[in-house]
């Protein structure tokens, strides 16, 4: 299928905030050559992002963040959900810069090598987010304590856990977040290589 299989009969923003919700009314191309009836969609429009998974591979030791997200507010576990650095990918900017900004305001460490995972939709029935997916080289020495910019209401707990504690945390439920699962399963298939690559 492509663009032109896709007829948009009306497009509005139905609310602006801090997001953007668009309405569309449209058809597509059906599989056996028909058009779809016409179809009613919200689209959730919050920009793309880009996320980082920082590894240090001498001390074979990952750094994660803690903060609070209003998406996991009625889950009865809690809003505080552990997860990796990440950031809006703002106009002008690439999602190696983004990555590379928001590990310093995140968790104070700098990235040194930088190795690209993979690009995935977020909730594609949903929304356009597009996350560009990286794992990054780091001295965890330096990592700890709070961080985030204060002035966009970022309170962030910085702490490491071994790369086997946080394959742990996945299993028990402890990181439960996209994110975070996609770069750890990842890391464990490429872990060696990045040991001998990074050292």
């Amino acid at each position: 299928m492509q663009q032109d299989d896709i007829k948009i009969i009306s497009h509005k923003t139905a609310y602006q905030g801090f997001f953007k919700l668009e309405q569309f009314q449209l058809k597509h191309r059906l599989y056996n050559g028909r058009w779809s009836q016409t179809l009613t969609r919200e689209l959730f429009e919050r920009g793309h992002a880009a996320a980082v998974l920082p590894y240090d591979p001498i001390r074979d030791e990952i750094i994660l963040i803690e903060q609070f997200r209003i998406g996991a507010i009625h889950t009865g576990a809690g809003a505080w959900l552990t997860e990796i650095v990440a950031g809006i990918i703002e106009p002008g900017e690439t999602a190696e810069g983004v990555v590379r900004r928001e590990s310093l305001e995140e968790s104070g460490c700098p990235l040194q090598q930088l190795e690209p995972i993979f690009d995935y939709f977020v909730s594609p029935g949903g929304t356009s987010e597009k996350i560009s997916l990286y794992c990054g080289q780091v001295d965890a020495r330096q990592a700890g304590g709070i961080h985030g910019c204060s002035d966009e209401g970022e309170d962030i707990r910085v702490f490491t856990v071994p790369f086997t504690e946080a394959q742990a945390m996945i299993n028990d439920g402890r990181i439960n977040s996209a994110s975070p699962i996609m770069a750890i399963q990842w890391l464990n298939m490429n872990r060696d290589r990045l040991k001998t690559l990074w050292q």
